[in-house]
């Protein structure tokens, strides 16, 4: 009687460690710094050449992604997409993202401030109206490199070098597109030479690249910036479809869904 006990004892067991084991492959490995994500902007590309892509919004539900809308194409930069720095782990495969090297960053990041040409918007989420003093830094050997600033607090020779004006229309011959977008926040610790100024905004043309940005219609845009809702922490996804369907269990993202 104690073997038969101490086999089913071991049968059992062995029946849970090969359960838990299963479990591993089947599920997320570990919490993701994007747990507590209720919504998420995810853009896939072909591959990592790709200039274009798709665009599609999700809402978690019960623990589970279901996709909020109609997707929309985008265009990513005018090489790709490398690999970007943010919430997700590195990873040292595949083109990592360079100031100027045209891609756009690949991973999972936080959303940051909107902007616009207008004084407002209609969104709940952070928003700021941009002057014709607002500049990004693009310039890796300044201690401004990756900020939105204000050529009025900051000085003029603070700003001198940069090649994003925010007020493009005012700088730029009227160019449309920073009329509305998010920042990415993409580069957080502003880490010099690793990329800057990562934004989603407007595309000038359908299909044309960027030098590094995610671009969409207007009206797509300003449909996302409605949804947004900063109780809900949104997150950032930037992913070849080859790369999603690597990680989209290990990181609680949505399974591929390609349409490009």
């Amino acid at each position: 009687m104690q073997m038969a006990a101490f086999v089913r004892s071991y049968a059992l067991v062995a029946l849970a460690a090969l359960t838990a084991c299963a479990g591993l492959g089947s599920g997320p490995v570990a919490a993701t710094p994007w747990k507590d994500a209720q919504q998420l902007v995810l853009v896939t590309t072909a591959d990592w050449n790709a200039t274009t892509g798709t665009l599609r919004r999700y809402e978690r539900h019960g623990g589970q992604w279901r996709e909020a809308g109609e997707p929309t194409p985008i265009t990513v930069g005018r090489s790709g997409s490398a690999w970007g720095v943010g919430l997700h782990p590195a990873q040292p495969d595949a083109p990592q993202k360079q100031e100027g090297d045209g891609r756009a960053p690949a991973g999972v990041f936080r959303i940051g401030t909107a902007f616009g040409y207008a004084d407002t918007a209609s969104t709940a989420w952070p928003y700021q109206g941009m002057s014709a003093s607002d500049w990004c830094i693009d310039v890796p050997a300044s201690p401004l490199y990756n900020r939105i600033v204000d050529a009025r607090q900051v000085g003029d020779a603070a700003v001198e070098g940069s090649s994003e004006p925010m007020r493009r229309d005012l700088h730029a011959g009227g160019d449309v597109r920073y009329k509305l977008g998010f920042v990415i926040e993409h580069n957080p610790g502003n880490r010099s030479g690793a990329g800057s100024c990562i934004f989603a905004h407007l595309w000038r043309a359908p299909g044309e690249p960027t030098a590094g940005c995610t671009a969409m219609p207007e009206a797509a845009m300003r449909e996302l910036l409605a949804w947004l809702d900063p109780r809900r922490k949104p997150v950032f996804a930037l992913l070849p479809d080859n790369e999603l369907e690597r990680l989209h269990a290990a990181w609680d993202l949505p399974a591929p869904t390609p349409l490009h």
